[in-house]
């Protein structure tokens, strides 16, 4: 990052203003997808103390695991930044921490699509069958690739 790139964008601010404001910004973002990221993940460790999780079939308890890990390693890579900023206090490393917190950031999306559409999957295939729960999972993957990734990428061209 240097000052060109400042200029080029119409801000006048220094490099350590620019990494503050980065770094401000992927704070208000994670503040939102922490609490999304904790509230289902909290949901999904309440489901075996419900009376029908005994019902459930074999493949139906491997989907559950495989989104309770998944929304551990969400909650996990949600949470890492500010664990980070933690560890970097007064360091004069916020370029470094900005650029970290938003690859933790970015992976921790990932993985917190995979948590809503496994969900999905998983509370249709309770209710509904394997069926609808097949169409669920595939229109919250839809949804989510189309709000998460190709607006961003088409406003990003515009």
């Amino acid at each position: 990052m240097d000052s060109q790139e400042g200029n080029r964008d119409g801000r006048d601010e220094t490099d350590s203003e620019r990494a503050d404001r980065n770094w401000d910004e992927l704070m208000q973002e994670l503040r939102v997808t922490q609490t999304g990221t904790q509230i289902l993940t909290g949901f999904l460790l309440t489901l075996p103390f419900q009376q029908r999780f005994a019902d459930l079939r074999p493949d139906q308890v491997a989907i559950y695991l495989v989104l309770v890990a998944l929304a551990l390693v969400a909650t996990a890579l949600v949470v890492a930044p500010v664990s980070l900023h933690r560890l970097l206090f007064r360091r004069r490393r916020k370029p470094e921490l900005v650029s970290a917190g938003n690859r933790l950031a970015q992976v921790g999306l990932v993985a917190l699509a995979l948590v809503i559409t496994g969900t999905a999957l998983f509370v249709f295939d309770v209710v509904l069958g394997r069926s609808a729960a097949l169409i669920a999972a595939g229109s919250a993957l839809v949804v989510l690739l189309g709000l998460w990734v190709l607006l961003p990428r088409r406003l990003r061209r515009g």
